[in-house]
């Protein structure tokens, strides 16, 4: 059976969704159980000790098909040295990840069997285990298998509901019911469409992001000449930073590093100073974290209306999602993409290291420079849970057993010794330490502000 054109398909209705004509031509693709095996994504699928599994949605085509439409958009660039489907590897590549089953190949996130169903349970970070007394309503020590043991007797939404609002990322194992699109226009200026940029001008992208998504989102960008400046707070700096294994080097070498004392008035209006001068805005935060700083997307760009702002959530800018977190392996469970391998295996399971962080990484890179090369102007909204469920619905499989009769046939395209550990690319540099650019930085604002005017 011959197999559609995924990685050309799902590109163009990429670009379709943000207003582009199809670009991309249809043309020989490599198959993509292929792709899924030789990728690393295979590898970092399943249980240890097991043969790793087929996922039935073709996400490594999909990543494919984003990266060759950055290059069209961008011929010449070195966007054009990425091989898209193994970014889904490079964390676990670089962290010495392996695939667990219902453990997550980083360990942070577990699916657990509730009363009625599997729960994904992300305890990313230390103070998340603090909350397990509050959310159980009971006494908890703070161990894996003590959760799972207090979680049997419990129906799953019940969890959710009251887990999420005291911050914790969860997600059922179910089909998946995310209607949103992969990625919202939630803000336009007025004025109608503004004058594209001159062929071939480089971006300045202001990178409020941290971790995973967000970074390699503007790894990507900087990749096709913009000129990316990170700015972390000195009292919060990115978490990825302490991580050890290269990846932050990987994805924020070569980035000015800017670091500000957000709680304090002055350092406030320097962050609204340089967003007055980007073209393009990437932060990966509930929509309550900058509002609490007074700094509103929306007015940002009334005042600036030539830029573009990507902004990157759990479930979205709307309430009630908008105050719920998620991270890559919860939010590809809530996306539907555990869902899929249930169907297709009759087991749980994670997909992959972490995967909707690079989903939605590649996805907002897509969007921002789609926005920046039409004349900005827009807020873009992207939810990790938007983008895996997108993936899910691209894949065309309207039931269990289509995902059980593409997950066979699939395999039967792999050997064993096509399946291959996730690779990282080389790294070419250390990122610069917190800061490090601060005062350069900070001396250019005049100077962008003149040539903004």
């Amino acid at each position: 059976m011959a197999e559609p054109s995924y990685a050309t398909d799902y590109a163009n209705g990429l670009l379709a969704h943000l207003g582009l004509p199809a670009l991309l031509p249809a043309r020989p693709q490599v198959h993509p159980a292929l792709r899924w095996a030789q990728c690393g994504a295979m590898s970092l699928t399943g249980y240890p000790g097991e043969a790793a599994q087929m996922s039935p949605v073709p996400l490594a085509s999909f990543v494919d098909g984003i990266v060759a439409a950055l290059q069209v958009l961008c011929p010449g660039s070195r966007i054009g040295e990425i091989d898209g489907a193994a970014l889904l590897g490079e964390r676990a590549a670089l962290a010495g990840h392996t695939r667990a089953g219902t453990v997550s190949p980083g360990g942070g996130c577990r699916l657990l069997p509730a009363a009625d169903g599997w729960l994904a349970v992300n305890l990313a970070r230390p103070d998340d285990w603090e909350l397990l007394p509050a959310w159980l309503e009971m006494q908890i020590q703070s161990r894996w298998d003590a959760l799972a043991a207090a979680l049997t007797s419990r129906p799953v939404q019940a969890l959710i509901d009251r887990g999420r609002l005291l911050g914790l990322a969860l997600a059922a194992l179910q089909p998946q019911t995310c209607a949103a699109p992969w990625c919202r226009e939630a803000f336009r200026t007025p004025g109608g469409p503004r004058p594209a940029p001159a062929p071939g001008s480089a971006p300045l992208v202001v990178d409020l992001s941290a971790l995973w998504a967000g970074p390699l989102c503007t790894h990507l960008l900087q990749r096709m000449g913009a000129r990316v400046i990170k700015v972390e707070s000195t009292s919060r700096p990115d978490g990825a930073r302490g991580a050890g294994d290269g990846f932050f080097d990987l994805l924020n070498e070569g980035k000015a590093s800017v670091a500000l004392d957000l709680r304090a008035p002055d350092g406030r209006a320097t962050l609204r100073r340089l967003l007055g001068c980007a073209d393009i805005i990437v932060e990966a935060s509930r929509p309550r974290a900058l509002r609490q700083l007074g700094i509103h997307a929306e007015e940002v760009l009334a005042r600036n209306p030539r830029a573009t702002w990507v902004s990157i959530t759990g479930h979205g800018r709307d309430e009630p999602g908008a105050n719920w977190i998620a991270y890559g392996d919860d939010a590809g469970v809530a996306g539907g993409l555990s869902q899929v391998l249930w169907e297709a295996s009759g087991r749980a399971m994670f997909c992959a290291d972490a995967v909707a962080d690079p989903l939605a990484g590649l996805h907002a890179a897509l969007a921002a420079w789609v926005g920046f090369s039409q004349g900005g102007g827009r807020l873009y909204s992207l939810a990790l849970t938007a983008v895996a469920a997108h993936a899910v619905r691209c894949a065309g499989l309207p039931g269990a057993q289509a995902a059980r009769e593409r997950a066979q046939r699939w395999h039967a395209q792999v050997r064993g010794a096509d399946v291959s550990s996730p690779r990282a690319r080389q790294i070419r540099g250390r990122a610069p330490i917190l800061g490090a650019d601060t005062a350069r930085v900070l001396a250019e604002i005049p100077d962008l502000e003149r040539a903004r005017r």
